[in-house]
């Protein structure tokens, strides 16, 4: 014997699975929304600002952070200069990092920014390639006679670089 479903019945299995999809659907929506919500909440992160004042220097030169806090660098020189990561001694953050920050005279009299976000603990070594490059054991030096000011003493300065620390967050 052969059973027919009745019109009624097939409905209320079709309704019936309908009605579950859409609590599953509306549960998961939900998880993911709250998870959202309550990483940013739970997250605590912070911004810190590394600044580039009139001269070329980054200060603070050295920046202690947690996992998930953000650096902001900020150019306030009339100079452009960069933030450029020395992957040699560079645990975390990204690779190859080459972004420039433009000064105020390119910046139309605006601020340059760069804002960069570190997820995982580990050291983070920069530098300005315009005023500072890397040696034969990937140190950052000051120019030297192909670039940078000289001082009356032959001189060339201290390379513009800067070091971030990131912490786990439950340090």
């Amino acid at each position: 014997m052969i059973a027919e479903a009745s019109p009624t019945g097939n409905f209320k299995s079709r309704a019936r699975f309908a009605a579950a999809g859409l609590v599953i659907v509306s549960l998961l929506m939900g998880y993911a929304g709250n998870a959202r919500v309550s990483s940013a909440e739970d997250n605590h992160s912070h911004t810190q600002t590394i600044t580039v004042p009139e001269e070329d220097r980054f200060t603070p030169f050295a920046l202690t952070i947690h996992s998930g806090d953000s650096v902001e660098w900020v150019n306030k020189d009339t100079d452009d200069h960069t933030v450029v990561s020395d992957d040699a001694f560079n645990t975390t953050g990204p690779k190859g990092l080459n972004q420039m920050l433009p000064g105020t005279v390119a910046g139309g009299g605006n601020h340059g920014t760069f804002h960069l976000r570190f997820t995982h603990p580990g050291t983070f070594v920069y530098f300005c390639r315009f005023h500072s490059h890397l040696d034969g054991s990937n140190q950052p030096v000051a120019p030297g006679p192909d670039g940078g000011i000289q001082d009356a003493n032959g001189n060339f300065g201290t390379p513009m670089m800067g070091v971030i620390t990131v912490l786990r967050k439950d340090e």
